[in-house]
Order: structure tokens, then sequence, then C-alpha cells
């Protein structure tokens, strides 16, 4: 297993991210697009405005590294990814890239910031990337490729619908992308997390049953361009995501898991904590608090950690073990292994906030 290979797209990525970013950031100030805490403050921690628009630099590192592996080298092309899968994630990241930026800088209501990621969501499906099958935890696979409508061709390369393996694929970018938008709400977690993310899967690529070094590749490239982001935005950050920054990681993660085998199981332990998290907060706002679910607060799992009293760094790399750690066991278990540490994820994370309200309400009670 040869890692060394690697080495080199992962800092190109890294230096035009470390490069770029400050340029971002400029830009930002100068058009004024920045985060004030006066906007939402039920969810803003930090004291004065901070720059947005920081998925732009991810970007354009991710983008521009891709591009030259994918059509300058032989290394993305020719095995399993075909031309237009790529073109599919460009041109998917483009389109959140901009509903990110129309968001930051005119705050849009949540139903037009809907719109950008449900694009980007078709695009993937449109170039051919679905979840053919699910390897079922009780030995065997069960397949989703059973009905599939060709629209059109376009260079020979047939665009179709393979309904099930789509839908699916679709609910699960989603997913992802809602999980890392809500998750966005300390400097540096959810670039850390998604740096954690792209490496376990990158890893995963890599193992003999996976052995898939296209995407491993394109795993490092990603990773790299969100270690390079990540040196700007961890506590105190000089700039943020910004709503294209925090659908993009989500988004790409959820790609990655897709194309590397439908390795759904192993996403789901990576980013088990934040998306059980956004699960619990959806339904006590819909039910409990009877109100829309995409409306920011702090009662978020990260903001809890914060109300006992761990310091804003002590948090997010708090977060950050948890999730390397469940990351790495999913290198080493089967399909059904996976599943019991999803059910042991849940349990540790019901006990975890059950700790945190009480400690929580403990203090606040001492203090009055």
């Amino acid at each position: 297993m040869n890692y060394s290979s690697y080495i080199v797209p992962f800092f190109i990525s890294f230096i035009i991210v470390a490069f770029v970013t400050p340029l971002v950031r400029r830009f930002a100030t100068k058009k004024k697009i920045l985060d004030s805490p006066e906007i939402n403050p039920e969810r803003k921690i930090q004291k004065s405005p901070v720059p947005l628009l920081g998925g732009i630099a991810i970007f354009i590192g991710f983008g521009l590294v891709l591009i030259y592996y994918t059509f300058f080298t032989d290394r993305i092309l020719g095995g399993y990814m075909l031309e237009k899968h790529i073109i599919g994630i460009l041109i998917a990241g483009a389109l959140l890239m901009l509903g990110g930026y129309l968001d930051d800088k005119y705050n849009l209501k949540p139903h037009l910031q809907l719109i950008w990621p449900i694009l980007a969501g078709l695009v993937i499906i449109a170039a051919g990337i679905g979840i053919p099958y699910i390897s079922s935890p009780f030995g065997g696979t069960i397949h989703l490729d059973t009905v599939k409508i060709e629209l059109f061709k376009i260079s020979n390369f047939p665009y179709s619908i393979t309904l099930w393996a789509d839908l699916i694929a679709f609910v699960w970018l989603m997913v992802m992308v809602y999980t890392t938008k809500f998750l966005d709400g300390l400097d540096g977690l959810v670039p850390g997390i998604g740096t954690i993310g792209a490496i376990v899967i990158f890893a995963l690529s890599l193992t003999n049953d996976v052995a898939q070094p296209e995407t491993a590749l394109l795993s490092v490239i990603f990773a790299g361009a969100l270690a390079g982001f990540l040196i700007f935005s961890f506590h105190p950050a000089r700039i943020f995501l910004g709503e294209s920054g925090s659908t993009f990681i989500g988004f790409i993660l959820g790609v990655l898991a897709i194309i590397s085998g439908a390795k759904i199981a192993t996403a789901l332990l990576i980013m088990g904590v934040p998306l059980l998290d956004v699960v619990w907060v959806i339904l006590r706002r819909v039910f409990k608090e009877k109100r829309s679910p995409f409306w920011g607060d702090k009662k978020h799992l990260h903001f809890r950690l914060l109300d006992i009293g761990l310091s804003h760094r002590q948090t997010v790399v708090f977060l950050y073990a948890v999730t390397g750690a469940f990351g790495l066991t999913s290198l080493f278990l089967s399909t059904k292994g996976k599943l019991i540490a999803l059910v042991v994820l849940a349990i540790t994370m019901i006990l975890l906030g059950l700790s945190l309200v009480l400690v929580y309400k403990g203090k606040s009670n001492r203090a009055s």
C-alpha cells in the first residue's frame, strides 16, 4: 500500500487553499459579506463580524487539483471513474458556491437556500453517481439498480435515472448537506470533522476490500483543501465557511461515501455524532417547540459543551476525537460490526446529551 504518492496532491491542494483563502477573505470584507453577531443572535457566539465565503476557497483548491489529476494524469480516469462523474462533481460544487454566495450576501430564506443543494444533488445523479446496492448486515447485498431509464447521451456517455439507486443517493446527499450545515456553529468544527472524514475514506479506499486508488486520490485532495482552510478557521476564526462551505463539505463527503462503494455505514460512523444531534434538534424544534427546523439556536451538542464550561477549542477538539475514534473503527469492522457500532454510537449520544443537560441544570440552579 503506497501512501507516498498521495502526499503531493494533499499538499498542492493545501497550499492553493492556504494562498486563496486570504484573497477570498479580503474580497468578502470589501463587499461587506460578513457574519455579524446581530444577525440571528440566538446562534452567534463571536463578538465581532467575521468574513464569510470560505467555501469558495476550498472549492477553488479542490477543483483545480481535481481538474489537473483528471485531465493531465492517468490517476483518476481509466477505471470505474468516468469523465462525467468528475464534471458532475465540479458542476454540483459550482452550484453550491453560487447558492452559498447569494445566501451569504442576501441572507436568503430557508426555502430559497434549499434550491441549490437540490440542484447539486440532481446534477450528481445525472452524472451517474448513485447507490447501486447496499450491503446487508445479515449477509449479501440489496440491489437498487433494477429499474433504469435512459434520458439522453452526450459524447456517447448515457445519462439515465436508476430509480431506487438515485432516489436513495439524493436523500443521502441532502442528509449530509444539512448535517454539516447545522453543525457549523463553532470555529473550525466542520472543516476539521470534514478533514477527518476525508482521511478515513482515503484510508478505507486503499484497503484490500475496497481497492479504489481513484477514490483515495479524490479524498486526499479534499482533505488537503480542508486542512488548508482550517488554519484560518480554527478558533479564533479569521474567516467562516459561509453557506457555500458548510453545504459543500457534507455534500462531497456524501459523494465520496457513494463512489467508494456505497460505504454509507462508514460515513454514518464518521458523521454519527453531528447527524444524531441534527435529528434530535429537528425533532425538538418541530414537535416540542412548534417552529421551523431551519431556525438556529444554541441547543446543539457543541453549544451544550460550551454551557458546561468547556472552552471553544476544547469543545471542538473533543468532537474531533469522537469523530476520529468512530471513524477509525469503521476501517476494521464488517457491515454487521458497523451496525453494532452505530447502535453504540446512538446510545453514547443519548447518554452524553442527558448528562450535559443535567450538568447544565445543576450549574444553573447553583448560580441562582
